[in-house]
């Protein structure tokens, strides 16, 4: 696989979250957009390559189809972790970004074979999280009420997470206190609506918090 290699962006970019997970430890890879943009090239020459075959372990494969490549890619992710390689690992977190960006974690198995490596992909028509379609939290249980505004806007910058990109969608998070756990929007296409959908959340918690 080759290409030239993309240089880091800017700063202020979107990122893009990968979820792996390796000997049980779960690591979150953040890669900026515009480094997957840039990288384009890189991976239509890591497509380009596969396309005419690709050894796997003791086996050729004639054509790897998309779950396999998401695979190699994967297995290139491990030895660039072992290594340090932060390079090839944005480089190679990136490729499953872009190619598979319905991607939920990859499960990386050190001991194991290219094909061992597991890719989670969320199921269509699955959402995530008990948040109603305009945005609003269901999930007030357990909040501390009564709060002033100043209180109530800080607890609520803390209780509703900013705008983040996972694949080509949008999500924001929203702090349950009942459960003591987050949870996650429904994936949104647009980042405008996704930033209203956030706006009305962090309004129906600052109301709540103030109940």
């Amino acid at each position: 696989m080759g290409g030239t290699i993309p240089q880091p962006p800017l700063s202020g970019t979107i990122e893009m979250i990968l979820n792996v997970v390796i000997d049980d430890q779960l690591l979150e890879l953040n890669v900026p957009e515009a480094f997957i943009s840039q990288a384009q090239d890189f991976f239509a020459k890591m497509d380009s390559d596969m396309d005419r075959g690709w050894q796997v372990n003791r086996e050729w494969v004639e054509r790897p189809d998309q779950m396999l490549r998401a695979q190699i890619a994967a297995n290139k992710l491990l030895t660039a972790l072992e290594n340090q390689d932060h390079n090839l690992g944005r480089l190679m977190a990136g490729y499953i970004l872009s190619r598979v960006p319905e991607v939920v974690t990859v499960e990386l198995n050190p001991a194991g074979e290219t094909r061992d490596h597991r890719i989670e992909i969320a199921e269509a028509g699955i959402e995530s999280a008990p948040i109603a379609p305009n945005g609003e939290s269901i999930a007030h249980a357990g909040i501390p009420k009564g709060l002033n505004k100043m209180q109530a806007m800080a607890q609520a910058a803390k209780d509703v997470s900013k705008v983040f990109k996972m694949g080509k969608q949008y999500r924001f998070s929203v702090y349950n206190h009942a459960t003591g756990t987050w949870e996650e929007s429904p994936a949104i296409a647009d980042k405008a609506q996704a930033e209203s959908m956030r706006e009305h959340a962090f309004k129906a918690r600052f109301e709540a918090l103030c109940g």
